[in-house]
C-alpha cells in the first residue's frame, strides 16, 4: 500500500509549500484535539489515578488516530488505487506545517513593520505559549524567532521523517502525540500528573528529530549566508539551556547561525519564568533575524528531502 511513498511525500511537500494549511480545510489535528477533549473528562471520571488516566489518554488518542488513518488508506486503496493515492497525499499534506509556520510568523513580522505593536502581540499569542500582552518589540522578535526555530523540528522535520519512514498513519500518530503535549502537557495543578505521560512521550519521540534538525540547520547555515561554525558551537554549548530536552537544540543552532541571543525570562499565566539564555547578542533580534530563521527552516527542509531522494534513488538502482 505504501509502495508509492516517494511520490506521496513529494506531492504533500509541494502542496504544503503552495497552499500551507487553508482555513477551510478539515484539518485532522482539529479532530485529534476534539478527541482529546472528548476523552479527558471521561477518563478522569472512570479512573481514579490521574497518572493512569493520562496513560490511557495517550494510548487511546495515538491508537485511534493511527487506526483511523490506516483504515482510511486501506479503504481508499481497496476502492481504487487513484483514490488511495489521493487520500494518502491529503493526509500527508495535513501533517506538514512549513508554509503555515511561515505565514503565521510573518503576520507578527508584518505587524511590527507597520508599527502595530498590539497586532504583533496578538498574532504572536497564536503561535507561542507565553503571555504576550505586555511584550515590547525586541521580546516579540525573540518570541517569533524562537517559535520558528523550535517548530522547524516538531512542525516540519519530525512529521516529514515520520512520513518517510511509515507514511501518513505514522505521521498522524506523531501529530497526535504533539497535540496531546500542547493540550495536556503542562506542569500545573490540573495537568501535572494527568499530562505527564503525554509530555514524557512527546520528549521521547522528538529526541532524534530535534537533534537532526539542529544538524540540518548547521549544514544549511553557510548555504544561506549564515554561520555554520557558530551554529554548531552554540548548539553544542547551549542546546541544553532549555526546560525541554529537545526544544533548545534547534533554538541554539538557530541562535548561533544568526548571531543572536534567545531564551531569558518569559511570563506564563501572569508568572515570570526565568530561563537560561541561548547564544550571544552579537546581532539584534529584528526583521533580519526573523528572515534568517525562516531561511534556516526551509534550508533544513530541502536538505533533508534532498538526502532522502538520493538514498531512495540509489536504492532503486541497486
Amino acid at each position: 500500500m505504501f509502495s508509492d511513498t516517494l511520490t506521496v511525500v513529494i506531492a504533500a511537500i509541494i502542496l504544503d509549500l503552495l497552499l500551507g494549511d487553508p482555513r477551510w480545510f478539515p484539518h485532522p489535528v482539529v479532530r485529534i484535539g476534539r478527541l482529546i477533549t472528548f476523552l479527558e473528562p471521561r477518563l478522569r471520571r472512570l479512573i481514579p489515578s490521574e497518572s493512569v488516566a493520562g496513560i490511557f489518554l495517550l494510548l487511546m488518542t495515538v491508537g485511534i488516530t493511527f487506526g483511523l488513518a490506516l483504515a482510511a488508506l486501506q479503504g481508499a486503496y481497496a476502492l481504487n488505487p487513484a483514490a488511495g493515492f489521493a487520500v494518502a497525499v491529503v493526509l500527508a499534506w495535513s501533517c506538514l506545517a512549513a508554509r503555515s509556520l511561515h505565514r503565521e510568523s510573518r503576520l507578527v513580522a508584518d505587524a511590527l513593520g507597520w508599527g502595530d505593536l498590539d497586532g504583533a502581540r496578538r498574532s504572536l499569542s497564536f503561535i507561542v505559549g507565553r503571555d504576550t500582552a505586555a511584550l515590547e518589540e525586541p521580546e516579540i522578535w525573540r518570541g517569533v524567532v524562537e517559535t520558528v526555530a523550535e517548530n522547524t523540528s516538531d512542525g516540519v522535520i519530525a512529521p516529514l521523517c515520520c512520513l518517510m519512514l511509515g507514511g501518513p498513519p505514522l505521521a498522524l500518530a506523531y501529530k497526535a502525540v504533539n497535540t496531546l503535549d500542547s493540550m495536556v502537557g503542562y506542569k500545573n495543578d490540573q495537568y501535572l500528573h494527568f499530562g505527564r505521560a503525554s509530555a514524557r512521550f512527546d520528549d521521547l519521540v522528538n529526541w532524534i528529530p530535534a537533534r537532526l534538525t539542529g544538524l540540518l540547520m548547521v549544514v544549511a547555515a553557510p548555504l544561506i549566508g549564515l554561520s555554520g561554525r557558530d551554529a554548531w558551537r552554540v548548539m553544542r554549548r547551549d542546546g541544553r539551556n532549555h526546560s525541554s530536552p529537545n526544544s533548545g537544540i534547534p533554538e541554539a543552532a538557530a541562535a548561533g547561525a544568526l548571531g543572536v541571543q534567545l531564551g531569558g525570562t518569559n511570563q506564563y499565566f501572569g508568572k515570570p519564568v526565568a530561563k537560561p539564555t541561548i547564544g550571544e547578542p552579537d546581532k539584534p533580534l529584528d526583521l533580519a533575524a526573523y528572515r534568517g530563521a525562516v531561511r534556516l527552516m526551509y534550508g533544513a527542509l530541502f536538505i533533508l528531502v534532498g538526502v532522502w531522494l538520493v538514498v531512495r534513488m540509489r536504492g532503486m538502482l541497486w
